[in-house]
């Protein structure tokens, strides 16, 4: 009896788990999607400046992760000092706004497919710059995911999603993605290593590392100068408050999200968290393609699949390699 009420406790969890996962950033998909293409006002203007969502999101995410510690951390040393993670604070600043970036260039639904093959770069620098030798299936997941981003990228988009973009560009909007990848697997890698050095440190103090120097060279970048990007942005917050608003709901779904996945990774693992974090992708796609009116064509969906395909596979690959990792310990 207490197994089985153990058993639905954890089921429940995780349910709430995918249920905050996919209501914060599938809401925070649209209404990055709003942003980008929406007309504010009377006088129809766009909100140009999207790197401002960057500086919004770690303000809003170093004043919660704070509040956390103060909350619920238990350690008051032994994490990582503020300062070791300037160099990821800097790839972390500037990866984010290049993928934010291309929404001005590729609809929505191209974003997240790009920006979901992280594999293909971490893959080809394993392989060209480590030496690492991959196995045949993970081959299959890397070339249907890339099959599917390419041919998705070659196929004609349709008029109504190419109207809504501020300036269509397909070559400069992906590789905008690719760019933002790039930098993802550096702030990963330098992210991993901090945690090496110092392993009492828990996930908050990472989310408050990152989005404090994200905070600082944000505003260096975006108020530096008598004419920055970030003066306009305020004031076009104070001249259309609707996108102040969708702005500070953008920040706070991030905010929450982050939340969830720290509970699933915690309780769950990574794999579960990345195959929640997966379909969710899959799920924006449907939600962007039905709401906001960015129609695909059959072999687009077609394209979507493939890649998702690979994903999944590549999902199950990992368990596999889990669960033999499981037999050898209790071996």
């Amino acid at each position: 009896m207490e197994l089985h009420e153990a058993g639905l406790r954890r089921v429940s969890v995780l349910a709430f788990c995918v249920a905050g996962i996919w209501s914060a950033y599938i809401y925070q998909g649209v209404l990055q999607e709003t942003l980008s293409t929406k007309r504010f006002g009377p006088d129809g203007k766009r909100f140009e400046h999207l790197a401002f969502l960057n500086l919004a999101q770690n303000v809003v995410c170093l004043v919660w992760s704070y509040i956390m510690i103060k909350l619920w951390s238990n350690s008051s040393s032994g994490g990582a000092p503020w300062w070791t993670y300037w160099s990821a604070g800097i790839t972390n600043t500037i990866g984010p706004a290049m993928g934010i970036e291309a929404l001005k260039y590729i609809s929505y639904p191209a974003q997240v497919l790009a920006k979901s093959s992280k594999m293909i770069p971490v893959m080809l620098m394993g392989t060209l710059v480590y030496g690492i030798r991959y196995t045949f299936p993970e081959y299959i997941c890397t070339f249907l995911v890339a099959g599917g981003v390419s041919a998705f990228a070659l196929l004609k988009t349709s008029s109504k999603t190419m109207s809504k973009l501020a300036h269509p560009n397909a070559p400069l909007g992906y590789g905008l993605c690719f760019l933002n990848l790039a930098f993802d697997g550096f702030t990963n890698a330098t992210q991993d290593s901090i945690t090496a050095r110092y392993p009492k440190t828990s996930a908050w103090d990472i989310m408050l590392g990152m989005n404090l120097w994200g905070t600082i060279y944000n505003i260096i970048y975006m108020f530096g100068w008598p004419h920055g990007s970030g003066f306009e942005a305020v004031q076009f917050c104070k001249l259309h408050p609707e996108a102040a608003w969708d702005i500070f709901l953008y920040c706070v779904c991030g905010a929450v999200g982050q939340n969830f996945i720290f509970l699933t990774i915690s309780r769950f693992g990574s794999l579960a968290n990345t195959t929640i974090t997966t379909t969710r992708k899959f799920v924006s796609i449907v939600v962007s393609s039905l709401l906001s009116g960015n129609p695909l064509s059959p072999k687009q969906w077609g394209c979507v699949v493939m890649v998702f395909s690979g994903l999944s596979y590549q999902i199950y690959l990992k368990w596999r390699k889990l669960q033999r990792l499981q037999k050898k310990r209790k071996a």
